[in-house]
C-alpha cells in the first residue's frame, strides 16, 4: 500500500523560473525530477515509476520481435572507437578520461563499438539473425542542453542492434523494429510520425526518424498530407518549379553595387530577384576550403552538406579565412573564375543562365552568369532546405512544415562497423562472410518527456494509463475517521487484487490541496472518499482526463474504476 504522507513528491505551486518547454515546466512542479546540473536530471520516485512503465512496453515489443536483452558497460575503451573511426568523428560531444594507467577511456554515446566486438563470437550464418538490444546510460556532451528530459548529457537509451546474413535479413530486421516502435509509441500515448532521415555520422544506407509533434521539438519535419511523403528537414527534397530564363549574355558583365551586402540588398537595389542570384559560402569541409553555391533565396542545410561530401568536419569559414580564399568579404562573393578551390553546387541552379553572383571584389557584383558556361562545379548534390508551400516530390501538393521532438531512430548501417572490427562468420558454401548490421534508439527520459508535452493541460500532467505512475489516486477527506478509513482499505484492496496501482492521500491537508496535486502529478483515476459522502453509501470517482465527475456507491466504485481502465481506448 503506498500512501501519499510517505512518498517523496515535493509538488510546487509555481513554474520553474528556467523552464520553457511544457514537459520540463511541468515535469518540474509535479516532483517528478530535480536538475543537477545542465544537462543531468535527478529522477525522483514518481519519474522512476514512469521510467520503468515505459521501458516494460518498450521491452514487451523487443520481446515480441525475437529480440534478446543485455546489458553492456557504460565505459568503453578507445581502441574499438578508434578502429570504426569516431574516435575522432564525434568531436566534443564524447565524454573522454583516461584511467590512473593514463589509457583512454570514453563514456558511451551509442553501443554499435561495443556489441560489434561481442557478435565475434557468432561463427557461422546459421546463427543468424541475431537481434540484441539494451536499456543503458549515454553521455553526450551537448553544447547547449535545454528543455528538460528534451536534451540533457546524461540519459536512458533503449538501443537495439541486427546482425544477418544479407541484405534481405537487415530489411526484414529493419522493418520488425519500425513495427516495434510504431507499435510502441502507440501505447505510450506519442504520436509519433515515420520520417525519411539523415544517417549521419552513425552511417549507413538508410534511416528513419520516429517524430513527435511538438512546439518544444528542435527539428523541422517536412511532410505532405496528400500523400503521406515525411522527411526531416536535414534529409527532405521538393519538386521545384522550373524557371524560364532567356538567352543570358555572351559573357558576364561586371557592375558596381556599392553597399550591397545582403540577398536583399542585392534584389532591391539592383533588379536582381533572389531566385536569380547564386549565393556564395565559404565552408572548411575537412579543413579544405570549399565553395559552396545555392540559389539566393535558399538555405544551406549543413547536415546535407557533410551527408554530399562524407567529410567528418565542416564549418563554416571566418572572415579572415574568406579573404585569404577568394580576396573579397562576405556579400561580394562568387565562383566565376574560380579555379583552385572545389565547388559544390545546389542542384536548383544546375543549368541556369543570366544569373547574379558576386565578383570577388568589395561592392562589385556580375550579371549575365551561365552556371554550366561560367562555373567550375565539382559537384552536385541537394543541399538547400525544403520550406513550406513547396511541391512535394512524390505527388505535387504543397509541403507543410511542423517542429518536432525525435523521439526514435532506426538505421540500417550496412557493413561499415563489422568491417571495421573484424566481424565474419561462415556462410553456406564454408567461405566468410561479412554480416550486415542495423541499430534502433530510443531514448528513454525523452520518450517520458514528449508523453508530457502532449498530455497536459491548465492543471498539469495527464498521464495516459498505461504510463501512469500510478492508475488511482484515493482522496482521503476524513483522515481521522475509522469508517472512512475502512472504506478506503476496501477499495485499494479491491483494486490491487486487479492489478491497479493505487495511492491513497491520506496527507493532513486541505481538500483543495489534494485535489490539485492530484491533477498536477496527472493520475488518471480519483476517488474521493469522506464522511459526508459515506453517510450515504456513496464515494466521488473523477477521470483526468475529461474531468467527468461520478457519484457512485462505495462498493461499486472500484468495479468501475476496472471497467474504464479496461474500455478499448482507456482510460
Amino acid at each position: 500500500m503506498t500512501r501519499w504522507s510517505e512518498t517523496y513528491v515535493p509538488t510546487l505551486r509555481e513554474d520553474p523560473a528556467d523552464a520553457e518547454a511544457a514537459s520540463h515546466r511541468l515535469l518540474v512542479r509535479a516532483g517528478f525530477i530535480r536538475q543537477l546540473m545542465a544537462g543531468h536530471y535527478m529522477l525522483l520516485p514518481l519519474a522512476v515509476r514512469v521510467r520503468a512503465k515505459i521501458i516494460e512496453v518498450i521491452r514487451e515489443e523487443m520481446r515480441r520481435i525475437g529480440a534478446q536483452e543485455f546489458i553492456l558497460p557504460a565505459m568503453h575503451p578507445a581502441e574499438v572507437w578508434q578502429r570504426s573511426g569516431r574516435w575522432d568523428a564525434m568531436g566534443e560531444e564524447m565524454f573522454r578520461l583516461r584511467d590512473r594507467k593514463g589509457a583512454d577511456i570514453a563514456l558511451g554515446m551509442t553501443h554499435e563499438e561495443i556489441f560489434t566486438p561481442l557478435a565475434l563470437e557468432l561463427r557461422s550464418y546459421r546463427d543468424l539473425p541475431q537481434r540484441w538490444y539494451q536499456f543503458q546510460t549515454k553521455f553526450r556532451d551537448e553544447p547547449r542542453p535545454k528543455s528538460g528530459l528534451i536534451r540533457a548529457r546524461e540519459f536512458t537509451m533503449k538501443d537495439s542492434y541486427s546482425f544477418d546474413p544479407d541484405a534481405a535479413g537487415l530489411d526484414r530486421s529493419f522493418d520488425l523494429h519500425h513495427e516495434a516502435y510504431r507499435r510502441s509509441f502507440a501505447r505510450l500515448g506519442i504520436p509519433a510520425i515515420p520520417v525519411q532521415a539523415s544517417s549521419g555520422s552513425m552511417g549507413g544506407s538508410a534511416s528513419v526518424e520516429f517524430m513527435c509533434p511538438s512546439d518544444a521539438g528542435e527539428d523541422l519535419v517536412v511532410r505532405c498530407q496528400a500523400c503521406g511523403y515525411a522527411a526531416n528537414v536535414e534529409k527532405a527534397t521538393s519538386a521545384l518549379a522550373p524557371i524560364q530564363d532567356g538567352p543570358g549574355l555572351p559573357a558576364p558583365e561586371s557592375f558596381a553595387t556599392p553597399g550591397a551586402r545582403t540577398i536583399q540588398d542585392l534584389a532591391r537595389d539592383y533588379d536582381a530577384p533572389a531566385d536569380r542570384q547564386i549565393k556564395t559560402l565559404v565552408y572548411l569541409v575537412d579543413g579544405q576550403r570549399t565553395l559552396v553555391l545555392l540559389r539566393g533565396d535558399h538555405s544551406l542545410v549543413e547536415q546535407k552538406l557533410f551527408d554530399a561530401t562524407g567529410a567528418r568536419e565542416v564549418r563554416p569559414a571566418s572572415p579572415a579565412e574568406i579573404g585569404a580564399a577568394l580576396g573579397a568579404s562576405p556579400g561580394s562573393l562568387g565562383a566565376v573564375g574560380v579555379r583552385d578551390l572545389p565547388v559544390i553546387a545546389d542542384l536548383a541552379i544546375r543549368g541556369r543562365r543570366g544569373m547574379f553572383t558576386g565578383a570577388n571584389t568589395d561592392d562589385l557584383h556580375l550579371r549575365g552568369v551561365d552556371v554550366g558556361r561560367d562555373l567550375q562545379v565539382g559537384r552536385w548534390a541537394d543541399l538547400r532546405e525544403v520550406t513550406a508551400g513547396e511541391p512535394c516530390p512524390d505527388c505535387g501538393q504543397r509541403l507543410q512544415t511542423l517542429r518536432a521532438i525525435e523521439v526514435g531512430h532506426i538505421f540500417k548501417l550496412g557493413y561499415r562497423y563489422a568491417e571495421a572490427l573484424g566481424l565474419s562468420v561462415l556462410g553456406p558454401d564454408g567461405s566468410k562472410i561479412t554480416p550486415i548490421m542495423g541499430s534502433y534508439g530510443i531514448g528513454i527520459e525523452r520518450a517520458m518527456a514528449a508523453i508530457v508535452e502532449c498530455h497536459h493541460d491548465a492543471a498539469g500532467i495527464v498521464w495516459p494509463l498505461e504510463v501512469a505512475p500510478f492508475t488511482v489516486a484515493i482522496v482521503v477527506l476524513d483522515p481521522d475517521d475509522p469508517d472512512v478509513l475502512k472504506a478506503v482499505d476496501a477499495i485499494q484492496d479491491e483494486l490491487a487484487v486487479a492489478g491497479t496501482d493505487v495511492i491513497i492521500d491520506d496527507r493532513d491537508e486541505r481538500p483543495g490541496v489534494k485535489f490539485r496535486d492530484v491533477e498536477l502529478v496527472g493520475i488518471p483515476y480519483r476517488i474521493t472518499v469522506g464522511a459526508r459522502d459515506l453517510a450515504n453509501g456513496t464515494a466521488e470517482l473523477t477521470r483526468r482526463d475529461t474531468g467527468e465527475r461520478q457519484t457512485l456507491p462505495v462498493d461499486a466504485v472500484a468495479d468501475r474504476v476496472l471497467d474504464l481502465r479496461n474500455a478499448p481506448g482507456g482510460p
